[in-house]
Formats: C-alpha cells, sequence, structure tokens
C-alpha cells in the first residue's frame, strides 16, 4: 500500500457517497489495510482497493454476478471498477459484519443457506477458476520465504500430501459450479446494517471450482478441535437441508470436505508461522493447534473423493 492511495481512496469514498456534494457529518473508517486490498468506509459507502495487479478481464466478470444475484451476494454500487493511480476501485454498500466479540450469535446457518444457493446458482460466462487453492499456495510461498521455524516442517509434509489441484499446481477438477473460493465468517454482512438479511461479501476469489472449498474453513476448524461440534452441525445440516452440492445429502461428507479442509489447515498454519516469524513472537495456542492437526495429516494420506481425477 503506497501512501498516498489511502487517503486518495477515501477522498473517492466521501465523493460516491456525496456525488452531490455539501457538508457532511460522516465520519471516515479504515475497515481493512492489508496486501491484498485496502477498504475505506464512508457513511453507508465502502470503497474497496484491490490488490496491485488485479486482474481486470477476471475482476469484471467478478463484479457482473455480484450485481447478478443479490440476494446471495452484496451488489456493487457501480457495475465497473474505477481507476486509482493503477489501483481498480469498487464501492459498494456498508452492511454489519459479524460481531467477533458475540461467537454465540455466529450466523452458521445463513452462512450455509447462502453457500448452499451460490453453488446451485448458474454459473454466468466468462467466469476465472475460483481462486481458493491459488490462496493457499501463497500462504505457503510466503512460509518458505519467512525463514525457519521448527513448525515448517509438519506444515509442509501435509501440504505435499495433497493432490495438484489443491496446491493449485492443476486445473480444477470441477468447472461448472459457483463459489465463493474464501468463505469465513468475515465474508457476511447484514443489508440493510443491523437489521437486513446476510449477504455474502468479497468476489476477489469468486469463480468456478469444488464447492467443497466453501466448506473447507468450519469444516477445518471442526476437525482441529476449534469449532464446537454443535456449531458444525447447524452448519453442514443448514447447507443439505438448503439441497448444497458440495456434499452428499447424508451421510459421511468426509470424502468431499477431507482435501479442501487439509488444504485451508496447511493454509492457516502457514500464514500462523510467517506472522510469528515476522513479529518474533511465540505461536497462540489456537496456532500450535492448527500446526498440530498439520502433523496430524502428514501422517495420514487424504480421503479422496470418488470423482476425483487426480
Amino acid at each position: 500500500m503506497t501512501v498516498d492511495v489511502l487517503p486518495a481512496l477515501t477522498a473517492r469514498a466521501r465523493s460516491t457517497a456525496h456525488p452531490q456534494g455539501g457538508a457532511c457529518g460522516h465520519s471516515d473508517t479504515v475497515l481493512a489495510e492489508r496486501d491484498d486490498g485496502t477498504v475505506v468506509r464512508h457513511g453507508d459507502t465502502v470503497a474497496k482497493a484491490h490488490a496491485p495487479g488485479t486482474d481486470l478481464t477476471e475482476l469484471s466478470p467478478r463484479l457482473t454476478t455480484a450485481a447478478g444475484l443479490p440476494d446471495i451476494l452484496l451488489a456493487p454500487l457501480h457495475p465497473s471498477p474505477a481507476d486509482l493511480d493503477g489501483r481498480l476501485v469498487t464501492f459498494w454498500p456498508y452492511g454489519t459484519p459479524v460481531d467477533p466479540d458475540a461467537p454465540e450469535d455466529a450466523p452458521w446457518e445463513a452462512a450455509a443457506v447462502l453457500l448452499a444457493r451460490l453453488h446451485k446458482a448458474p454459473v454466468p460466462p466468462g467466469l476465472p477458476p475460483m481462486r481458493g487453492p491459488a490462496r493457499a499456495a501463497r500462504a505457503i510461498a510466503r512460509l518458505h520465504s519467512a525463514g525457519p521455524h521448527p513448525a515448517a516442517g509438519p506444515i509442509l509434509r501435509a501440504w505435499a500430501t495433497l493432490p495438484p489441484w489443491a496446491r493449485g499446481e492443476a486445473p480444477l477438477p470441477d468447472t461448472t459450479t459457483l463459489c465463493h473460493g474464501d468463505l469465513h465468517l468475515g465474508q457476511l454482512v447484514r443489508l440493510p446494517a443491523r437489521t437486513g438479511p446476510w449477504r455474502l461479501i468479497d468476489v476477489d476469489d469468486l469463480g468456478v471450482g469444488v464447492p467443497a472449498w466453501d466448506l473447507a474453513r468450519p469444516a477445518a476448524w471442526y476437525a482441529c478441535g476449534l469449532l464446537p461440534p454443535d456449531e458444525w452441525t447447524r452448519f453442514l445440516t443448514g447447507y443439505r437441508q438448503e439441497g448444497g452440492p458440495a456434499v452428499p445429502a447424508g451421510g459421511d461428507p468426509w470424502p468431499a470436505l477431507d482435501v479442501p479442509a487439509r488444504a485451508v489447515t496447511a493454509q492457516t498454519a502457514a500464514l500462523a508461522v510467517a506472522k510469528s516469524v515476522a513479529a518474533d513472537r511465540p505461536l497462540d495456542e489456537v496456532q500450535q493447534a492448527v500446526v498440530d492437526a498439520c502433523d496430524r495429516m502428514a501422517a495420514v494420506p487424504p480421503e479422496l473423493p470418488p470423482r476425483s481425477t487426480t
């Protein structure tokens, strides 16, 4: 993030919120400032500067898809991104996010229903592959660049057991299903704010692919002991009742979930270790639990679904 982009992005958020100009009592809030995007809020308008190098030919159909599914995905305020000093910028209505301090209110059922509906929606033409495996591969690359750490070995051994598609090294085995690509509770907001129904946000990884990837994070948390069984059951049951295609309607879901859950576990552990090295601090209890899961995974081959061709 360059020094000049944040003020310019804030100014663009203000002008979008108040196209007629005039006095304004709204404050500016930085919602996120990361290498993969910076997000600013002004009033009910949110402006996002996407990662440097974001491909317009891939982002545009993702925006079109969101605009066409407003009951599932948060729809952008404008159909096309703007340019801001070489960065692609998009504008969105503000929605209330999940409260991280109230885990008992986490909308697992709503997330499951939205995912199932997304997975059953027709795939628009020109949509690129979802970027879940590519995101996981970037986390592993970041681990390699971080320097030596005793937890790196178990993570890399677990990663090596995965099929090439799950490591972003081969085409996805499913190119007919619409997927979010990076589902977690931070990707849901209420619109209208505070009282409206939930919507999925963040289209950067949206595309065609393996729908089980969108269930991988809660599945991985459950397998690592970080998500209570009743919350996992609520999520899985909600998805199945809505007719989601990622897992069978009954019986054991793990043949479909195992590979994506392992990949997301390795991704999470790799990021945790890379950040630990950069900050020169030890892993916390949750991060160590994910690394320990990688150590267990490395000793047991992944459970491949019958349809896998890798």
